[in-house]
């Protein structure tokens, strides 16, 4: 077992692309877990900029000045204005909130959204969700799918119909239906929830593909060599068969991850996915929909273009573990 997890490590490291798709998926974890620990994009919802303030690589279409102060009230002498008061606390409680008397960026770095928050700290918030969801949703999704593709193929049978009539319920019904009746179910919303949710819908692609692998492999030689020496079935089936077949398993990762991703945006639309006063990938696409139709395209880049880096990022790692740990490239 040592030794093909060796070997396997010392043909990803010699791919030159691989251990570049590696670095680019282990900084996105990281600004994930730098992000949840108050690192990173801490202050995403601060308004630092007037409405839509543009890129500063675009700063010739910025407005000339900075968005203007409430303006003071003119009341004609000897007469009562009802609304003085509130619209002096407004003009207050908004000089406090913007530190400098009203005063905001007229440009940043990749621009901001309509309420001001700057779309990098957005962008770099939205990995923390984003990247949590589709790898964790597809971790959750491989593993059931695994572990029950293991038992239904290996011990057939009872066990293998039960799986299968399991199998049968999920695929029957449509998988966004499926995803919305779960999430009617579990009510909360959340990080947590969208995992759920996703995990226990999305396992069965995985479950065909490894009950395939173990109906074919049980029956091979060096499994029957095992089982002749004493080997358990646990141990046939996770030591001397799940090694030959993990490359399944990496690269319906690898797809999950891409489609859980994606489908945190459907659930998000529907008003299933972050709760309000959080922010993804998924909910900066929601937004940007609308403001692509005023012209302001910065943050549809900004959420896209890092969607794109690390769904690229993770298909070219999974083609090269693919290769690492195929049998039959070992052999060439």
């Amino acid at each position: 077992m040592n030794a093909l997890w060796s070997m396997a490590w010392r043909r990803l490291r010699a791919d030159k692309v691989a251990m570049a798709a590696l670095a680019v998926v282990a900084g996105f974890v990281a600004v994930a877990a730098l992000s949840a620990a108050g690192l990173l994009a801490a202050g995403w919802e601060d308004e630092v900029a007037v409405s839509y303030a543009p890129p500063w690589f675009v700063a010739g279409s910025a407005p000339a000045s900075v968005q203007a102060p409430l303006p003071a009230a003119t009341v004609p002498p000897n007469e009562f204005d009802p609304l003085a008061d509130d619209i002096a606390a407004l003009r207050n409680a908004r000089g406090t909130a913007d530190g400098d008397g009203g005063a905001r960026k007229a440009t940043l770095l990749f621009g901001a959204d309509k309420w001001g928050h700057d779309i990098v700290g957005k962008t770099v918030k939205g990995a923390q969700t984003s990247v949590v969801v589709g790898l964790a949703a597809a971790m959750l999704a491989v593993a059931l799918g695994t572990v029950c593709g293991a038992l239904s193929g290996f011990y057939g049978g009872v066990v293998d119909d039960v799986f299968n009539w399991f199998y049968s319920i999920f695929t029957a019904i449509p998988s966004v239906l499926m995803i919305l009746a779960v999430a009617a179910v579990l009510q909360e919303k959340g990080v947590a929830t969208i995992v759920l949710i996703l995990g226990l819908t999305g396992w069965t692609g995985p479950y065909r593909l490894m009950r395939a692998e173990y109906l074919k492999h049980k029956a091979r030689d060096y499994v029957l060599a095992a089982q002749a020496i004493g080997a358990s079935n646990w141990r046939r089936m996770f030591v001397h068969i799940f090694p030959n077949v993990s490359h399944v398993a990496l690269v319906q990762l690898a797809i999950l991850a891409v489609g859980f991703i994606k489908a945190e945006v459907i659930l998000s639309f529907l008003g299933f996915g972050v709760p309000v006063g959080a922010v993804s990938w998924g909910s900066m696409l929601n937004e940007a929909q609308q403001e692509l139709l005023l012209g302001k395209w910065w943050q549809l880049a900004a959420a896209s273009g890092a969607m794109a880096l690390l769904v690229t990022a993770l298909s070219l790692l999974t083609d090269a573990m693919r290769d690492a740990l195929d049998p039959r490239m070992r052999l060439q």
